[in-house]
């Protein structure tokens, strides 16, 4: 019995690590099941085109979007503007199609890239809070495409695919028949399965292209924010060259980055939240009408709390027998709860982000923007050692003390 009740736990957790990959295959199957017969479906003479090529073509351009909205956006609607047949065909385009909406586009985009390689070199203050505003232009942009491109493009896919399909051999003029159902659409049937799919595939994709820009937000180098940028936007030119060469191989890439995304979509997810929060304090002021609770003061993890994934938002507690932190895994889960290590911990404040951390420098939360001016209160309030100076912060006193200027000293409490 002790055997069989050490083994069902065990059982459970490796049943656990193995539900996302079944719900990624589900999803799958559910998709391709209704597209499979259209894939041996010879081109029509009106189109030349087969409806899988069509939901490959699909998977590629929404996959191209999520990574870069704005950039994918603009450029997709450029695309579609200047391989347009004539004027009437353009005027038929959809509104990002239109040069109204993607020439400004692709020159915000330009702007970006401008900031970015001017980021290398500048100090990291001067960049940041361009860095912030273009986060919150990659969330503005997701939403739009993920509310407008993205159905448009599975609903297209969808007309095509019921258009493409074979038409039955020896039609009999009778019974059902003579209701002429060929006339009806039938896309829309087609819409509730490709449409969500098509959304759901941008969001797990954007979420994972988004965190680079938080990464951005945490990184104090220029350097290291240009590698990153290029790295995806490596990635979206390797995806756009091969569907011109071969749409196959685009879909085939872009199947592997959806995998990929999707295998991160926790990590994503929270550095997805994290930057909302950093970027609404950050702009709004949140710390000039930011009052601090008694308790119950809401922070993210940071790497060093057991048990929980770093950069988890939640509740840090004081207890009659110690420091909690409550939080919900996605945010709707049941609340767990976890220890916190109080014992010389102190509070450090850097330039835009602060932290606690413990005696030996790691990080236990990061603390908001709204945090800022209060770092001395939250330390009173949790029993903390003190405030020190870190990051940015650290970083320019150990600069004036090389310097022979008076370095900053670490505020007790």
């Amino acid at each position: 019995m002790a055997k069989a009740d050490c083994d069902g736990p065990q059982l459970f957790l490796i049943m656990k690590r193995f539900v996302p990959l079944l719900l990624l295959s589900l999803i799958f199957a559910v998709v391709v099941t209704p597209i499979w017969a259209a894939t041996n479906a010879k081109p029509s003479k009106s189109s030349g085109k087969s409806p899988a090529l069509g939901m490959a073509t699909a998977v590629t351009t929404v996959t191209g979007i999520a990574i870069s909205p704005l950039m994918g956006t603009g450029a997709y609607g450029a695309y579609q503007y200047f391989t347009a047949e004539d004027e009437a065909a353009r005027a038929a385009l959809p509104w990002y199609s239109q040069m109204s909406f993607w020439l400004p586009a692709l020159g915000i985009v330009g702007l970006v890239a401008v900031k970015d390689s001017l980021g290398a070199v500048v100090p990291p203050g001067w960049k940041k809070p361009l860095d912030v505003l273009e986060t919150i232009e990659n969330k503005a942009s997701g939403l739009v495409a993920a509310g407008a491109v993205v159905p448009l493009t599975m609903n297209t896919v969808s007309k095509m695919i019921i258009a493409e399909m074979p038409e039955a051999p020896n039609k009999v003029n009778h019974g059902l028949a003579m209701l002429h159902l060929g006339a009806i659409d039938f896309s829309w049937l087609l819409n509730i399965l490709t449409v969500p799919f098509g959304i759901a595939v941008f969001a797990v994709v954007w979420m994972a292209s988004h965190a680079i820009n938080v990464l951005i937000l945490l990184s104090p180098w220029g350097a290291i924010d240009a590698a990153l940028k290029g790295m995806r936007t490596a990635l979206l030119g390797l995806i756009t060259i091969t569907a011109t060469m071969n749409p196959w191989i685009s879909a085939g890439l872009s199947l592997v980055v959806i995998l990929i995304a999707f295998l991160v979509a926790g990590w994503s997810f929270r550095l997805t939240v994290f930057g909302t929060f950093f970027s609404w304090d950050f702009f709004s002021l949140r710390r000039t009408r930011y009052k601090m609770k008694e308790n119950d003061n809401k922070m993210f993890a940071g790497g060093n709390l057991p048990e929980v994934p770093v950069r988890t938002y939640g509740k840090l507690r004081k207890t009659e027998s110690g420091v909690t932190f409550s939080y919900k895994p996605w945010m709707v889960m049941p609340e767990k709860t976890a220890e916190v290590p109080s014992d010389g911990l102190a509070v450090g404040k850097g330039l835009f982000l602060s932290t606690v951390q413990s005696g030996a420098e790691d990080t236990f939360f990061i603390l908001p923007p709204r945090y800022s001016g209060y770092e001395e209160s939250l330390a009173k309030t949790y029993g903390m050692v003190g405030v020190k100076p870190a990051g940015l912060r650290k970083a320019w006193g150990a600069m004036k003390e090389l310097f022979g200027g008076s370095a900053a000293k670490t505020q007790m409490v």
